[in-house]
């Protein structure tokens, strides 16, 4: 599976592509719907689920340098009026520095990179209802449903603590969980 077909996947699911226009609509600069709303879509796939695994949120970054805090809140609003039965973290990642080095973040890219787990470093975006996808660690990891820590993350708790609590091994029992000592 190739980000082509991850691509296709999403572009049959109408209700992905609904959250997808409704984010454009926003008009945020480099943009992305992130974490569980690619993952548990290619995961749910590969396992042949022919129901949605119920997503806890929909993570949308973006990276705006000129925009104050309080947008992060305007964009909420608008997203949570359009669909309040999910929680929406709206997060201008130009505003957070690194948890790892505490550095300033390049682009929204350099940000979800970051994030714990390589299969979770994937973010797709519309533009003009086009589809793209960005994924900082492949896409190997993600379609063979490995569960592999990113850089910052190798020897920490944390890792293994988020794979207990979001029950992922019960979900999809073909993942793999790989655990690095520091």
């Amino acid at each position: 599976m190739s980000k082509e077909d991850i691509i296709q996947l999403i572009e049959k699911d109408k209700w992905m592509m609904e959250i997808l226009k409704t984010v454009e609509k926003l008009g945020l600069p480099d943009w992305w719907i992130g974490a569980g709303f690619v993952r548990s879509k290619v995961w749910d796939y590969l396992h042949a689920k022919k129901t949605r695994t119920p997503l806890p949120d929909i993570d949308v970054i973006y990276f705006d340098p000129k925009a104050p805090i309080e947008n992060e809140r305007k964009h909420w609003k608008v997203l949570k009026d359009k669909y309040p039965d999910f929680k929406w973290p709206v997060t201008n990642t130009a505003l957070r520095r690194s948890r790892i080095s505490s550095r300033k973040y390049k682009n929204a890219e350099d940000a979800l990179s970051e994030w714990v787990e390589t299969a979770t470093c994937i973010g797709v975006s519309s533009e003009n209802g086009k589809l793209k996808i960005i994924t900082p660690h492949g896409v190997d990891d993600l379609v063979s449903l490995r569960l592999k820590p990113t850089k910052g993350y190798v020897g920490s708790p944390f890792f293994e603590k988020r794979i207990k609590e979001k029950s992922w091994l019960k979900k999809w029992p073909k993942l793999k969980a790989i655990v690095y000592m520091a």
